[in-house]
């Protein structure tokens, strides 16, 4: 159900009195140290649909941000002899909670993120799903038994390797699926038993704050987690802190890379960039499959995913036919009432967004492209926008889109296609459409990414398949079990038994 503005953030504050304070008709969220709600100076937050202000958030300064680390690190404690049992009851009543309030958080994605209500309802559902697949990750927090006759020098000892948890994790999550990824990095964090400072996305903060909430209803120990939005200096000195033991992180390549330098030696996990591209072969014979798959995969949530389809290759003799099919979709693409089941297309995060997308499409058109449709914005939605004969000296063949752009690009040879896929910097996803399984298995062994989908645009659900690239598209994995990996420390013990 759509809400107006006074509506859901009176509504919200009768829910989750905590969280906001409203004042002459403007709501402000509070941040989460040390499971107090507490305000602060203050900035504004955009509704993308039209450029107004929402909301305020309350903007965590230096001592604030002392305080929090000093939270996480006494609680760390807490966490790792928490039981898990324990952490499985909180993590899957957080669940529950999470349903019987999911009106409102749909309603927060809507708002502040300018998601069409079936993606805003996607993603909330994602993260119940995610949820109440808990006890899939605790599987994974397990030990091995290294007997030591397999060496002489270890004869009459055995070894038993144990995970432990990390400490103090900072997460910094994007604004494309703001509540989603901030709770696939804490969910399983938590759970292997470290304390978790979330650095919201700036732009839109709600609904992972709302969040926190709800995992103190659920029980959650408070300083097991804490939330602060922050400036980007702040954030770049909370990276810097010997008191974090790990970062997490999901957004740009050009952050993720000051990250590393700045971090010092600490766990890192990064999920960059990409630049997937679609690769269409000579034998593939359902073109209107392929289609659907590229327009669903280059323009849902208007393209601004890491995973977004954002460059075709596409067999020289299918060309024209699949270029027919991908306009007559993209034509019946529907923008406008958020709130509307029927609405496909929203707008891009803000303004900047916009001319960046602009500028790759213009760039693209001034080095020979061929623009069949689109390629026109207003306020912050671009229109989806078909290119065609499209250069590789063009910048949308290389640099990451984020905006609902197909552009297309014919082939002659395979080796041809494979070589533009692996000059690109990123590797996080592609895709193949053939007829041919060992035709894709082998392509899919010389594409240098992290995922390969046949016959599908990438799309990687709540986590049941590892997520995550190589090159510049990042380090490490996440996705259910996946993640326990990277939130852990192996510990080696070793005892004498002869």
């Amino acid at each position: 159900m759509d809400m107006d503005n006074n509506t859901f953030f009176t509504t919200l504050k009768k829910r989750f009195p905590d969280v906001l304070d409203i004042k002459d008709d403007i709501a402000t969220f509070n941040m989460y140290i040390d499971g107090q709600w507490i305000g602060n100076n203050s900035k504004p937050v955009k509704d993308p649909d039209n450029n107004s202000t929402l909301c305020q958030v309350s903007v965590a300064d230096l001592e604030q941000v002392d305080r929090a680390l000093e939270s996480a690190r006494e609680k760390k404690e807490v966490m790792k002899n928490l039981s898990g049992d324990e952490k499985i009851a909180i993590l899957e009543r957080a669940a529950d909670l999470l349903m019987a309030s999911r009106e409102l958080f749909v309603n927060a994605l809507v708002k502040n993120v300018g998601k069409p209500l079936k993606e805003a309802e996607g993603e909330i559902d994602a993260t119940i799903e995610r949820l109440r697949r808990v006890k899939s990750d605790s599987q994974r927090i397990q030990g091995d038994f290294i007997p030591g006759e397999w060496a002489k020098p270890n004869r009459g000892r055995i070894a038993i390797i144990v995970r432990e948890p990390v400490g103090v994790v900072l997460a910094i999550a994007p604004f494309n699926m703001p509540l989603f990824i901030s709770y696939t990095k804490i969910i399983p964090a938590l759970l292997a038993g470290n304390t978790v400072i979330l650095r919201p996305p700036s732009l839109v903060p709600i609904a992972p704050i709302m969040m926190g909430k709800i995992l103190e209803e659920a029980g959650l120990p408070g300083g097991a987690l804490n939330i602060i939005p922050t400036s980007t200096d702040v954030a770049s000195y909370l990276a810097t802190r010997d008191e974090v033991d790990m970062i997490t992180f999901t957004g740009s390549t050009d952050v993720g890379l000051k990250l590393t330098k700045i971090s010092g030696i600490k766990r890192i996990h990064l999920e960059l960039g990409g630049k997937a591209a679609a690769l269409v072969l000579q034998d593939c014979s359902d073109v209107k499959s392929a289609a659907q798959n590229i327009v669903t995969g280059s323009t849902k949530f208007s393209g601004q995913r890491c995973d977004a389809i954002s460059r075709v290759l596409v067999h020289e003799s299918l060309e024209e036919g699949l270029t027919k099919e991908i306009l007559s979709i993209v034509k019946k693409l529907r923008s406008g009432d958020l709130s509307a089941k029927e609405t496909d297309i929203g707008p891009l995060i803000d303004s900047k967004a916009v001319a960046r997308v602009d500028s790759l499409v213009k760039d693209a058109v001034e080095k020979g492209a061929k623009l069949l449709l689109g390629g026109k914005s207003r306020g912050n939605y671009y229109e989806p926008t078909v290119l065609a004969n499209v250069p590789l000296s063009a910048r949308i063949m290389w640099e990451e889109t984020f905006g609902p752009v197909i552009p297309i690009h014919s082939f002659k040879k395979e080796d041809e296609a494979v070589e533009i896929i692996n000059s690109s910097e990123y590797g996080l996803d592609n895709a193949i459409f053939t007829d041919d399984i060992r035709t894709a298995w082998r392509l899919g062994k010389k594409l240098e990414s992290g995922e390969i989908s046949i016959n599908c645009f990438p799309s990687h659900g709540i986590g049941f398949f590892p997520f995550g690239g190589v090159k510049k598209s990042g380090l490490g994995r996440e996705g259910i079990s996946y993640s326990i990996d990277e939130f852990t420390n192996l510990k080696t013990m070793v005892y004498n038994v002869s």
